[in-house]
């Protein structure tokens, strides 16, 4: 039986159908964001790809109705000029799955603007992180934001569940990369 860490310690089945669902929801959603921050119609990224899948097929992964292969998904992300890893991580953070081993990228600029006195301290935090920071993305490894969960008095799982909501928006030109 295969498991996958699912929002916090709860282990869940990945071969369940509602977990499956949820990581290719996360997959596709990710998959559409990149390709429209690049100015992609689904039948322009389709003319793109080797396989010569067609647009209700991109479709069908890109609302998570159907499940991605590797082959097709390392075919996807060449397709969009996109790093697999990265792809698949920032999915994964968007959707809140399997949070306990990936690399959270964080936009400062957005923890600023959060008024949740809970966090408090990461207002300054951020702060203090953008006169180091000229773009405002960071990327926390899972040790740094159990440092950061003893320094702010909050569990790690609810740290990171919380920066979860500043994951950047997709940039233009990082797509292309």
């Amino acid at each position: 039986m295969t498991q996958l860490e699912l929002r916090g310690d709860k282990q869940v089945n990945t071969e369940d159908p509602v977990v499956a669902e949820a990581i290719a929801r996360a997959l596709g959603d990710e998959l559409r964001r990149v390709r429209e921050t690049l100015g992609l119609s689904r039948a322009a990224f389709v003319r793109r790809l080797p396989s010569g899948i067609g647009d209700r097929t991109l479709l069908a992964y890109e609302h998570g109705i159907r499940q991605l292969t590797i082959v097709r998904f390392l075919e996807l992300c060449e397709g969009l000029e996109a790093s697999p890893p990265d792809l698949l991580a920032h999915a994964l953070q968007r959707a809140e799955l399997h949070l306990s081993h990936l690399k959270l990228r964080v936009d400062l600029n957005k923890v600023l603007s959060e008024r949740n006195m809970n966090f408090r301290p990461l207002v300054q935090w951020a702060r203090n992180r953008l006169n180091h920071t000229p773009n405002g993305i960071i990327a926390m490894s899972p040790d740094a934001i159990l440092e950061l969960a003893a320094v702010v008095g909050h569990p790690q799982d609810d740290l990171t569940r919380y920066l979860c909501k500043f994951t950047p928006d997709p940039d233009p030109d990082e797509a292309a990369a």
